[in-house]
């Protein structure tokens, strides 16, 4: 994210603020929603009392605790600046089929593989069993990914399932689209305390030592393997006879589609799960959230998009309930199982199909 003095929606003033008015427009969030009543827990809830009142029409508050005017740089900083980054895959000197070939193959590996199998269906609800060293390859992948460590991102997603559209919500999208899209991240709130919601909804995580050390090294892990990237594209780029030049311009297009755009490609995978799957598709189960199934994002997103369905069912490692619901992380998990490296795949629950809903928006 960019700023300018000139941008009177967020103004940056001394000591790392700005102006509260100016951030809580920035983010779309109006002045009742950051006072949200003192006896309101659950707003979605009270609001449902009365008959015929859709949940997309709902609006909830923030979440309490958060600051809308205290910015988390760590966060904003390489978000914005990655997207700025990317902007330079426009430019023919960084385009390079391989390159984009490289990018293509990253999102398989280190979203799918990383973070919907490793950090999602794996670490966060336990779908299936698979042997530690495995497990420890998923979440290196997952970490590439730039998503925050292992137990960030689990505490935030199980307690999302706990708050699923209430107002302790992390990312509900019925405060705004942009808030729940990625406006939580960027501005402070109890997921980026020290502990606070990773001791409450990850300590089974935070107990394991391999993941208390990526609370503070799984940055080095993602800038390694940037490293990584770079260094390979070059000395490809030598080996297919090229000069140093040509060299250099191979590893920075590499550098750039493999890490830059893949990376910013799955951020917006991901949070379009937060997002889009809470406000549009259809519904094969009447939960009492605005979970829904998306079909773009169901095959875009290789099965994170039946989101109704995941809601329904939250444990199981198959999203796609319906035949034609194609689950590629799914997939994905039984041909691991095929090679003998995963077991104990948690089906959907078979009580769940006498039940099923019509399919509705």
């Amino acid at each position: 994210m960019t700023t300018s003095p000139t941008n009177a929606r967020f103004r940056v003033v001394a000591g790392g603020r700005c102006g509260r008015s100016e951030m809580m427009r920035f983010l779309g969030i109006g002045v009742a929603d950051a006072k949200p009543p003192r006896d309101q827990s659950n707003v979605l809830v009270a609001n449902l009392a009365g008959p015929a009142i859709a949940l997309s029409d709902i609006r909830l508050p923030i979440p309490a605790g958060v600051k809308p005017d205290r910015i988390v740089w760590r966060w904003a900083i390489p978000i914005g600046a990655f997207h700025l980054l990317a902007l330079l895959a426009f430019i023919p000197w960084f385009f390079s089929w391989t390159g984009v070939v490289v990018a293509l193959l990253g999102v398989y590996v280190f979203g799918v593989l990383g973070v919907n199998v490793g950090f999602h269906r794996l670490l966060t609800h336990r779908g299936f069993r698979c042997p530690r060293w495995l497990e420890h390859t998923l979440v290196i992948l997952g970490v590439c990914s730039l998503q925050g460590s292992p137990a960030f991102w689990v505490a935030a997603h199980r307690r999302h399932h706990q708050h699923a559209d209430e107002q302790p919500d992390p990312h509900s999208p019925l405060v705004n689209f942009f808030w729940a899209h990625i406006g939580w991240l960027l501005v402070e709130s109890g997921v980026f305390a020290p502990l606070g919601w990773k001791l409450r909804y990850a300590k089974d995580l935070l107990h394991d030592p391999f993941y208390a050390h990526l609370e503070r090294g799984y940055v080095w892990v993602a800038l390694g393997s940037w490293i990584g990237f770079f260094v390979v594209g070059v000395v490809a780029g030598f080996l297919i006879g090229g000069s140093a030049l040509l060299a250099l311009q191979f590893g920075a297009s590499v550098l750039l589609w493999g890490v830059i755009v893949r990376t910013v490609a799955v951020w917006h995978i991901t949070w379009s799960i937060n997002s889009v799957t809470h406000l549009w598709g259809y519904r094969n189960y009447d939960n009492d959230e605005n979970s829904r199934n998306n079909v773009f994002l169901g095959i875009f997103a290789a099965g994170e998009g039946w989101h109704n369905n995941h809601h329904a069912d939250q444990q199981s490692a198959k999203h796609g309930h319906l035949w034609w619901e194609i689950d590629g992380t799914y997939i994905t998990i039984r041909l691991l199982a095929a090679l003998g490296l995963v077991k104990d795949i948690v089906m959907p629950n078979a009580r769940l199909a006498p039940v099923r809903a019509r399919p509705q928006g």
